[in-house]
């Protein structure tokens, strides 16, 4: 997946909420690099534009961290292990970490779907 499709999916169709099924590591990564410039570019125009991009980007954000964690067979609850001493880094282990092949408990690969 690609930046634009992996914004367009996020942002604008029912993904925005879905915490339901599978996202591969390249839409997470794709559309957390540009909630990060969104969210910057925002915050350079003031602190409240600031704060309402990252309100706004919070719900999708938090629904494909879910999806991501699916992928790589984890319940998307274990996104509470970042409030841990070592959390963060298992974390980013599973997030950079290659999906599983074919078919897991939450469905089929994206790469397939």
């Amino acid at each position: 997946m690609d930046f634009v499709s992996s914004v367009k999916r996020n942002l604008t169709t029912r993904a925005y909420a879905d915490f339901s099924g599978r996202a591969s590591r390249s839409e997470y990564w794709w559309f957390y690099l540009f909630t990060v410039l969104a969210t910057a570019a925002a915050g350079a125009l003031g602190g409240t534009v600031g704060n309402l991009a990252s309100i706004a980007f919070f719900l999708p954000s938090l629904a494909l961290l879910v999806r991501r964690l699916h992928d790589v067979g984890r319940s998307g609850w274990w996104f509470l292990i970042v409030f841990t001493g070592i959390g963060l880094f298992v974390l980013l282990y599973w997030l950079v970490k290659a999906s599983d092949a074919g078919t897991n408990a939450y469905g089929e690969g994206p790469a397939r779907a």
